[in-house]
């Protein structure tokens, strides 16, 4: 039918609507959404719509005409006849949106190559992007391909097993969610790692009676097997099975970052809970990419598109995770959400982030990893990283993010010694700051900045007024972190300090502001920092001949950071070392006296690490 036919049909239809209400035949507002419905031809909407505006305008104006009362009060009757028709055309539009929406989808889904199915499916559930289905609309989905006629049988139970797989996924997590958050509740265990074997997560959700391969999947990492290992241990996994695996596995994330922002007890920790569920989740379809991969029990149809489906979750993650407000630029986090897998899973996700395109995205999580690469000792690939970050930063307007890259070259500068360069960088990133208003940039710059004139005074043996410079830089950096409340650049400047007044042997002072950091560094979660606070305590005791606790926290930072991949290990293993030296057979006799205290920070296990880490040490 033409649109000038239609638009004839429309206009009686709109007239009828009138004329019926006015004479009392149409009493309810449905009556009039159930004859749109019968008359509004698919996708002819915007004929539709041009002919009521047109009848609108023109019954107002004669509304608003008072030469004939008796006209403007029959106008003004069929005004509000137009304005029930306008409730239900709104809401005839909002169906036909979702009916054309699941058409289409289904059709994509229908037509797609079946390498391709589950990516098209990924797009239509994407968060980032804005015409994505809801939970509703998938089911809705799913249940519209069960009753697609498809003549290719092939292709009929492809799509017969991703309809299953939809709905057999969200009636997993309508099982899950009573059961979402009640471990964290539990307080012998308060998150997702650690040596406690209280009530966990993956311990509880493994528990419910859900699917077989997300019952299998949490149940090993309960038992500490990578997400990777699992995946790569997989035989054949039906498609229905996947599709319900990776539906409750987003659910879950999606439930969990939703719960801990809208903490009201505490922003900070729910805060920070969103910061560790996002990398958590983000890491663990990093793991299960590599893992699909890996795997000879797959055929290859399912080994690479489950491998590329996880990826590209991992990518829409992290992609949602950069938009908050609240995106680490600044440290890493290692949290108890993170598994002892996390170092591994950071250097898959450096690499394949250098296949998307540039965008305020991407800068800001190729920052993230760019300074967890600088903290595990690959300076050259954080380097790259934080200077393509940076780029793109420029690029996007994106200034926060732009100091933030300044600040990380700084600091792998200081790591490479290279003073002057460090502090060159510090210098662009406090001007650039103070010129944006970013607080927390500056006093991130000043904290770098600080560090490195105390180094490179150290290096040329300059005179105390070099020193005291450099300290006034610090002390000026932890100020402004501290009025900021920013704990974590109040833990980067505190140590720093500590740090500078270790090498200038204050050990009075070292020691003041390194406790002042430790907590900093404990209460933003930040385990690096915190591991590298007790290599600098250790120092200070050595200098003070306080033998017994410079060796429980050179030991315990030792441990720590060679556990989460820094190389800053060997700074504390080097102490330990001269003290066992110096020692003798004492120094053995210490560290079993400390047994208890050790074991309680780094576990049975730890505590006989330990040795074999000086052993190490010893033979590089």
């Amino acid at each position: 039918m033409s649109d000038s036919a239609l638009g004839d049909r429309y206009s009686n239809l709109i007239e009828q609507i009138i004329q019926q209400t006015l004479k009392g035949n149409i009493r309810s507002k449905e009556q009039v959404y159930q004859m749109l419905v019968q008359e509004i031809e698919p996708d002819s909407g915007e004929v539709f719509d041009a002919k009521f505006r047109d009848r609108m305008v023109q019954t107002q104006t004669t509304a608003n005409d008072k030469s004939d009362e008796l006209t403007q009060a029959k106008a003004m009757r069929a005004m509000r006849a137009l304005q029930t028709i306008e409730g239900e055309w709104k809401r005839w539009q909002s169906d036909n949106q979702n009916r054309s929406a699941i058409a289409t989808s289904v059709r994509q889904l229908n037509q797609a190559d079946k390498r391709d199915r589950i990516l098209i499916f990924l797009t239509l559930s994407d968060p980032n992007h804005p015409e994505s289905l809801n939970s509703d609309q998938l089911k809705q989905v799913a249940l519209t391909l069960k009753q697609q006629p498809i003549s290719d049988a092939e292709t009929q139970q492809e799509l017969s097993q991703l309809s299953d797989g939809i709905l057999r996924g969200f009636k997993s997590w309508e099982v899950l969610q009573p059961h979402l958050i009640s471990w964290i509740y539990n307080p012998e265990q308060l998150g997702f790692g650690g040596t406690s074997r209280g009530v966990r997560p993956w311990e509880l959700w493994a528990g419910q009676a859900i699917g077989n391969l997300p019952k299998s999947f949490f149940a090993a990492l309960d038992q500490e097997q990578s997400a990777g290992e699992w995946a790569e241990s997989q035989t054949e996994v039906a498609l229905s099975d996947w599709i319900e695996f990776l539906i409750v596995v987003q659910t879950l994330q999606r439930g969990l970052v939703s719960w801990a922002e809208n903490q009201s007890y505490s922003s900070k920790a729910g805060t920070s809970m969103s910061v560790s569920i996002f990398l958590t989740f983000a890491l663990i379809w990093s793991e299960l990419a590599g893992g699909f991969s890996r795997s000879t029990g797959l055929n290859s149809i399912n080994r690479e598109r489950f491998s590329e489906a996880s990826f590209r979750v991992t990518l829409q993650i992290l992609r949602v995770f950069a938009q908050r407000k609240y995106f680490p630029l600044y440290g890493t986090i290692y949290t108890s959400f993170t598994g002892t897998y996390f170092r591994e899973a950071m250097n898959y996700l450096s690499e394949p982030l250098k296949r998307v395109k540039g965008t305020q995205e991407k800068a800001r999580i190729l920052t993230l990893i760019g300074s967890t690469q600088r903290i595990i000792g690959a300076l050259e690939v954080a380097k790259e990283l934080h200077t393509q970050a940076k780029e793109i930063a420029q690029d996007a307007g994106d200034r926060r993010c732009e100091i933030a890259n300044f600040n990380h070259l700084s600091r792998i500068s200081i790591i490479e010694k290279n003073y002057a360069e460090a502090i060159s960088t510090s210098q662009r990133a406090l001007i650039l700051s103070r010129q944006s208003g970013d607080r927390m940039g500056e006093a991130n710059a000043l904290a770098n900045l600080g560090y490195a004139e105390v180094f490179q005074a150290q290096l040329l043996e300059s005179d105390p007024d070099a020193y005291e410079l450099a300290i006034g830089y610090l002390e000026q950096g932890l100020a402004l972190s501290e009025k900021l409340g920013d704990l974590q650049s109040q833990a980067l400047c505190a140590i720093s300090l500590g740090s500078a007044y270790v090498t200038l042997n204050d050990a009075e002072q070292a020691l003041k502001y390194l406790e002042q950091g430790s907590y900093a560094a404990g209460e933003s979660g930040d385990r690096y920092l915190h591991a590298l606070c007790l290599a600098y305590v250790g120092e200070v005791f050595y200098q003070r001949q306080d033998a017994e606790k410079a060796i429980l926290a050179s030991a315990m930072a030792m441990y720590k950071l060679e556990q989460m991949g820094s190389t800053d290990w060997r700074t504390s293993a080097g102490l330990l070392t001269i003290l066992q030296g110096q020692l003798g057979d004492r120094f053995e006799q210490i560290l079993q006296s400390q047994r208890s205290s050790l074991i309680a920070e780094i576990g049975v296990d730890g505590f006989d690490y330990l040795r074999e880490l000086l052993d190490r040490y010893r033979q590089a």
